[in-house]
């Protein structure tokens, strides 16, 4: 019988330990892929959820095609008509967990079962197009949200990457340049795990031969991943000796009230396009989350959360739209300046999938079923309404597909795909 082995278990060798962590939660392994050359250019992602839904009557267009009849919500974006594409009965099967909105966490990764005993999450889209760029810029890619550390970003190893709340503390991170003596401590503590997992070589193998023959090989996939990992920290740590880029706005100041809902959206809205024409990033997630308060929205007395399981309350649908609309103005906002700026090769919007949608196609019965999706810019063909016409939803992991393909991503399937999603 095999000994049972402390979950607090270092490997230590010559002054420096290894931390073991519980198994099931191995560190990430990153992909890389060659870039595709100055010449052209760069290819961005930017994903938008809204995990309280968006209310089906005010968002979804009756008609098809390009002469579809404006609704209440798309009136606010109208005038992006001709660079977004709608689409309508698709989404992820089997997403039913044992807590109503376990979806949000699998609305990236089409993963099956959310919240179910022994439920294990898949690798997110964001992450898939991440890892196929690798350090092309100084962060492969940002994760953010509006109230917590929660994120809808996951590994090839299901660990989700916490999200980043403070707009003030992203800004300080990506453009303000430190003292010397700052960089260079930052440079030597990426450096110094550089040789840690050969040192405890000897270590790692007696441990092996202690565990179970299924923990043989999730310790290979972790030791595989601390190696990626090393790599990683000499990748990044050329970053650290090159300058920041200079820019002209001013640090945003973070609104620490989770009430001012809007506030908190329009404030990571704003940095997106300051994130994409610096190339620090071209991969970011937002997750617009239920902050559990009533929004500061005029005419609004409910908490947005309580408002989206309104039960045909018309009252309570009216606070609801209030709420919504705010952040599809928000989301207005970020389309006008991913037109207006750009860099050499044109307006950010031309080279930038951006998805926009939401877990839940009625949150008032939290069904996660017929999503409201839609996807923006990136050179596809767009100003129309593409509905999924069959008793079932089709693949919204087949949208997915196409998303990955115009990152570069050489891939024909992801997450629940049956193919890649065509238009025109």
């Amino acid at each position: 019988m095999r000994k049972p082995i402390d979950r607090r278990t270092f490997l230590r060798a010559s002054g420096v330990a290894l931390a073991l962590p519980l198994l099931e939660t191995m560190q990430p392994s990153l992909l890389h892929a060659a870039t595709s050359g100055d010449a052209a250019a760069p290819r961005r992602m930017v994903n938008i959820c809204n995990t309280l839904g968006i209310y089906p009557e005010a968002w979804l267009p009756k008609q098809t095609g390009a002469g579809y009849e404006t609704t209440e919500y798309l009136r606010i974006i109208d005038k992006h008509r001709e660079h977004y594409s709608l689409f309508s009965n698709y989404s992820h099967e089997d997403q039913t967990g044992r807590q109503p909105h376990n979806s949000e966490v699998t609305f990236l990764t089409a993963a099956r079962g959310p919240g179910r005993d022994g439920f294990k999450n898949t690798i997110s889209i964001d992450q898939m197009a991440a890892n196929h760029l690798g350090y092309v810029t100084r962060f492969p890619s940002v994760t953010l949200g509006t109230a917590s550390g929660q994120s809808q970003s996951y590994t090839a190893n299901g660990v989700m990457i916490p999200a980043e709340i403070s707009p003030a503390r992203l800004f300080r991170k990506m453009f303000l340049a430190g003292a010397p003596e700052e960089v260079e401590r930052e440079t030597r503590n990426l450096a110094s795990g550089g040789s840690i997992l050969d040192r405890v070589r000897a270590e790692a193998s007696a441990l092996r031969r202690r565990v179970s023959s299924a923990d043989q090989v999730r310790l290979d996939a972790y030791y595989a991943a601390v190696r990626t990992a090393e790599q990683e920290l000499s990748e990044a740590g050329a970053w650290l000796k090159r300058p920041k880029p200079v820019v002209e706005e001013d640090q945003p100041t973070d609104i620490p009230d989770k009430a001012d809902l809007i506030g908190r959206v329009g404030l990571l809205f704003n940095m997106v396009p300051l994130i994409l024409e610096t190339d620090s990033s071209r991969v970011i997630s937002i997750m617009i989350q239920d902050h559990g308060v009533v929004p500061q929205v005029e005419g609004v007395n409910g908490s947005h959360h309580n408002l989206s399981h309104h039960g045909q309350d018309e009252a309570k649908i009216a606070q609801l739209k209030k709420i919504e609309a705010e952040i599809i103005g928000e989301f207005d906002g970020l389309l006008t300046k991913l037109r207006e700026r750009g860099d050499s090769h044109g307006p950010l919007l031309d080279s930038t999938t951006v998805l926009f949608g939401s877990n839940l196609g009625n949150a008032n019965s939290h069904e996660p079923k017929h999503l409201p999706i839609l996807v923006a810019g990136g050179g596809l063909s767009h100003g129309k309404h593409h509905r999924h016409e069959a008793e079932h939803d089709a693949p919204l992991s087949n949208l997915y597909v196409t998303l990955l393909q115009a990152m570069g991503v050489e891939t024909d399937r992801f997450g629940q795909s049956t193919g890649s999603l065509t238009w025109s």
